[in-house]
């Protein structure tokens, strides 16, 4: 009789997730060096001074916290608060970091974190994303374990076209946030993927992160995230040649965040720059005329105005597009790295081909082309050179340089226009 084969026990490990590391520099020469030029004078050598501190701090182990800086710091740091001209909104969180320097051994992570995060997001609309990234980083460096601040720097660095390191962070949030149970940071990174890729053209890329994001956001019954899966679904089914039917998505998204949504505005740009392309410019130019009432940041209100632009020439609507032309090339003389600044000008220039006006459609996408070449963004530097060739050809041709739109093809764009337009304009009554 043969002996019983005998197997071993299986031994179970708790799996350990590896975190992986992030691009922690860009371009600037040295840390911080982009807060020296963005902002001048006593406020940007006390920044400077600040993250130095954190950066210094978070590198320690909590343990050996407590003798890092030198007797007398705590004293410098305050004096230097008082003698720069401080913004109301960042002397609160400076001066959380003046006491981590008076005590390090007792600060502790989170409130050092938040302090970071309030400096990140006041020099971001400030306008001084260089500063602002650098102090979302300082927030993850000190509370290395959280993955919402990993997120956060992802999304700035793509803000700033940095991709390999906006995908370093977003991938560490991803792991991070699947260690911890935070299946919001996890849903949120997901999709920060997805529109890193759509934004460098790999479209099935996108596509893919963003239906993680859903998948992930409907098992955690995360409904807010779902709705944001949706926006971003409907924009990558709006761009493709497929037989698929973009405003399915787009209706679902809008069911789902609802009036009080801060994408909502979002949704409502990205659904009437489809219209645009499907030719529906009346319904198109109302949901961009409602949405300019809630755009605060400049960049933001750019984008909008130039979509106003060209809705406004497909309409007929010369006068509008003139007025909306010079306010938004006023604008972009004002930003000096604005994020959209490529499409904000290739939008100019369909505005301008589509009301046979062919100087200024060159104009405004040769200068399209010259800042999506500087940025790395492969898809507008395409269409960028794509109306030049159209431009050009006409001009050479003796012809007016007229875009034909594509015909409308009816539907419910009206009625769902309506609806947004009605939506937006009870969200600013609530607030």
């Amino acid at each position: 009789m043969r002996a019983k084969r005998m197997t071993p026990p299986v031994r179970r490990t708790t799996r350990r997730w590896r975190t992986p590391p992030a691009i922690t520099h860009g371009t600037e020469a040295f840390e911080g060096a982009g807060i020296l030029d963005e902002i001048r004078g006593p406020l940007g050598l006390l920044l400077w001074q600040s993250l130095r501190d954190v950066s210094l701090w978070a590198s320690f182990p909590p343990e050996e916290r407590e003798e890092i800086f030198v007797a007398g710091a705590e004293e410098n740091r305050l004096a230097a608060v008082r003698a720069a001209e401080v913004d109301v909104q960042v002397e609160p969180p400076l001066m959380t970091i003046v006491r981590m320097v008076g005590a390090p051994g007792s600060a502790r992570p989170e409130t050092v974190a938040m302090a970071c995060q309030h400096i990140a997001h006041w020099a971001d609309g400030q306008g001084h994303s260089g500063t602002g990234i650098a102090f979302a980083q300082a927030a993850a460096m000190a509370l290395p374990g959280d993955a919402s601040y990993a997120y956060a720097v992802g999304r700035l660095a793509r803000r700033r076209a940095e991709y390999a390191r906006a995908e370093t962070w977003f991938r560490r949030a991803v792991a991070l946030a699947r260690q911890t149970g935070d299946w919001t940071s996890y849903a949120l990174a997901f999709s920060g993927l997805g529109n890193l890729y759509a934004q460098r053209g790999n479209v099935p890329a996108a596509r893919r992160f963003h239906v993680r994001a859903l998948r992930a956001a409907r098992r955690h019954s995360l409904r807010q995230i779902q709705g944001a899966a949706l926006h971003d679904l409907f924009v990558i089914a709006a761009g493709a040649a497929g037989d698929e039917d973009p405003e399915r998505y787009a209706r679902a998204a809008f069911e789902a965040y609802g009036q009080d949504h801060p994408r909502l505005p979002a949704l409502a740009h990205d659904l009437a720059y489809h219209w645009i392309l499907r030719g529906h410019f009346e319904p198109a130019l109302s949901t961009f005329q409602a949405l300019l009432p809630h755009m605060t940041r400049l960049d933001e209100r750019l984008v909008v105005l130039a979509n106003v632009a060209r809705a406004a020439a497909g309409a007929g609507e010369r006068k509008l597009f003139e007025e909306t032309w010079d306010e938004v090339w006023d604008g972009i003389a004002r930003s000096d790295s604005l994020e959209n600044g490529a499409q904000v000008l290739l939008e100019l220039g369909h505005g301008a081909a589509t009301l046979g006006e062919p100087e200024r459609a060159e104009r405004a996408a040769e200068r399209a082309l010259q800042v999506a070449t500087g940025r790395g963004e492969t898809r507008v530097q395409a269409a960028a050179e794509a109306l030049l060739e159209s431009v050009r050809r006409a001009r050479g041709a003796r012809t007016r340089a007229v875009e034909v739109p594509h015909p409308a093809s009816g539907g419910d764009a009206e009625a769902f226009a309506a609806d947004l337009v009605r939506t937006l304009n009870a969200a600013l009554v609530s607030r």
